[in-house]
């Protein structure tokens, strides 16, 4: 279905600090640190890829972590939630796991069919884990402590907080290829039929309610998925036609991104699958190297001693 968006690619957040960031989300959560480079706007911050073993699209969650930011709010304008999708079974291990390492969650609760437990990370970023109603079945990465009964398969969905999702919802389902599959209340669910996961978009309308503040515990961008660069070409025509400005092609090492800021003002990349992420490093090193956008390559042996150490 190349004439549809793929799901989710990624999601950009921003957090505080490298270490703290570096450990929840590999230590606790057991995520792969797929790519450890560099802002490319900001050299001297980090940018973080986290995901499962082969950094696959619909897995990956990315971070700036900018050292000493203040704590952001989250808001209308902005992607305030991201949800994971967690085998069966698997939310009371990850309570008790929150538990001990003293995460901050909430109670249990149920979105469309399906039981969540919320949680944030050090930074205060909303997350979720959910207990699809369809089976997924992406390999998750797995650890010691944590293992394929419990481990963390990918994205199942995140939350735009909107003033009123009209706007929103016709780039979803007149460019995108979404749908609106249900309604609760104020949220509405939006899925696309191209992939089997990764593929729900909740719009949540909030009339007047408070502006978000892009800092630490934030999120930054949520990016779409495309097979190739023809096909991301072709979506960009798309939002050309309807008067939404985008940028060229960027090459991001690993992907190819466009960007553009959707009517409730939440900024949406679409990104490629191509090259990958073994482009620079074997699958069996992916994340143990720092590595530099060739812009930057000059500036190695100042960002080793200056970049913060999470080892």
């Amino acid at each position: 279905m190349k004439n549809k968006i793929q799901g989710l690619h990624h999601i950009t957040a921003i957090a505080g600090n490298a270490k703290q960031n570096h450990d929840f989300y590999t230590k606790i959560l057991g995520q792969r640190l797929v790519k450890k480079t560099v802002n490319f706007d900001d050299p001297g911050t980090y940018h973080f890829y986290y995901g499962n073993e082969h950094g696959t699209p619909g897995t990956l969650l990315t971070f700036f972590p900018w050292e000493g930011i203040g704590k952001g709010t989250p808001g209308n304008g902005m992607a305030t939630e991201i949800t994971y999708s967690v085998p069966a079974g698997s939310l009371e291990f990850w309570e008790q796991r929150f538990k001990e390492n003293n995460v901050s969650f909430g109670e249990k609760g149920e979105r469309f069919g399906e039981t969540y437990l919320p949680f944030t990370d050090p930074d205060g970023l909303n997350l979720s884990f959910i207990i699809p109603k369809s089976a997924d079945n992406r390999e998750a990465f797995t650890t010691p402590e944590i293992t394929i009964d419990t481990a963390v398969k990918g994205f199942h969905s995140t939350t735009l907080s909107l003033d009123k999702i009209e706007p929103t919802a016709k780039i979803l389902t007149e460019i995108f290829g979404y749908t609106l599959l249900a309604q609760e209340g104020n949220r509405y669910r939006f899925v696309t039929d191209a992939v089997e996961n990764a593929n729900y978009i909740d719009l949540l309308e909030i009339p007047g309610g408070k502006r978000g503040y892009n800092a630490g515990g934030t999120n930054h961008h949520v990016a779409f998925r495309v097979p190739d660069e023809e096909t991301q070409m072709a979506f960009r025509e798309l939002i050309l036609e309807k008067n939404f400005g985008i940028t060229p092609k960027i090459d991001r090492d690993y992907f190819y991104s466009l960007y553009f800021r959707e009517p409730g003002g939440v900024l949406f990349e679409i990104a490629t699958d191509n090259p990958g992420f073994t482009v620079d490093e074997p699958l069996n090193e992916l994340g143990t190297h720092l590595k530099l956008p060739k812009q930057h390559e000059y500036l190695r042996e100042q960002l080793e001693q200056t970049l913060p150490k999470i080892d």
